[in-house]
């Protein structure tokens, strides 16, 4: 059995990282309410974007005419893992690898693959890897903003332009709530087609000028720049409840295993007190026996 000494340390041991796991989760929840926010005013900015896009290029006889939508031979792939910066956030960084690793295999097997890291998590994973990698854009979470993310957003739509990539694919998180979070492999470039976006909405009969090319040539780049700062806000706020609920379960935890440990420091300390009765009672009775 560990001495009281031993079993004591454990103890404050114990309670020194409850403190910090109790902290932590404070952090993350104040965190989590304005990232969950921004993402929730996002949403239906981007949505009523993107259904005006389709709306106004259903009106064409395909996308044919938008560069973003054309399609090639799946010969270089462009994937956009997006993770978090830091750890404590149970397996949310590991789903994200685990995810873009199987897109990799099944989906893009003979592919010339490119990595985008979102994320030093994922930047620092990949960078051991034999993918070309793109490590310009890892960072954007210090310091979030629309411009560091429409900077990468700009450099894989120019990348699609260019011919240098035929795909690109975003893997991130999507927001649920607290406790869950969606993985979502999810195509970038080339747009999806608007006929398939358009099952089972209603046309609105838009008056444009001073074209409908033009219209389409300003919205398309502003939609997927918006698209991509969605996925990355997704993400951020995935992290924080990730990090929340993880932390609120080492918290609990380290409960359980306080109670344990007080336990057991009490048996240590009553089998101490025991031993020394005995040896009292001991030496008395070897005194009386004299």
């Amino acid at each position: 059995m560990a001495n009281l000494k031993e079993v004591k340390q454990r103890i404050n041991s114990v309670m020194s990282t409850q403190q910090i796991t109790k902290a932590m989760k404070m952090v993350s929840a104040a965190k989590l309410r304005r990232a969950q926010d921004k993402i929730v005013q996002m949403r239906p900015y981007s949505q009523k974007l993107t259904g005006i896009l389709n709306n106004v290029s259903s009106a064409s006889e395909g996308d044919e005419d938008i560069v973003f939508a054309v399609k090639r031979e799946t010969k270089k792939v462009l994937l956009v893992p997006v993770t978090s910066d830091k750890g404590l956030c149970g397996a949310f960084n590991t789903n994200i690898i685990k995810a873009t690793n199987t897109a990799i295999s099944q989906q893009f097997s003979g592919a010339e693959i490119s990595i985008l890291p979102i994320g030093k998590k994922s930047y620092e994973y990949y960078k051991k890897s034999d993918y070309h990698l793109v490590d310009t854009y890892f960072g954007i979470f210090q310091q979030l903003s629309f411009e560091a993310v429409k900077e990468a957003a700009t450099f894989a739509m120019n990348g699609f332009l260019a011919g240098d990539y035929d795909q690109v694919f975003l893997v991130f998180n999507e927001f649920k709530n607290v406790a869950t979070q969606e993985i979502r492999v999810e195509q970038f470039l080339p747009m999806a087609s608007s006929a398939s976006d358009q099952v089972n909405t209603a046309e609105t009969d838009y008056l444009l000028e001073p074209s409908r090319a033009y219209i389409i040539e300003e919205l398309v780049p502003i939609a997927l720049r918006i698209q991509f700062y969605k996925a990355v806000l997704e993400s951020n706020a995935s992290e924080h409840g990730a990090r929340m609920t993880a932390m609120d379960k080492a918290t609990e935890n380290a409960g359980e295993l306080l109670k344990e440990l007080k336990l057991m420091y009490n048996r240590t300390r009553q089998a101490a007190i025991t031993n020394e009765i005995l040896e009292i009672v001991a030496g008395a009775n070897a005194l009386a026996g004299k």
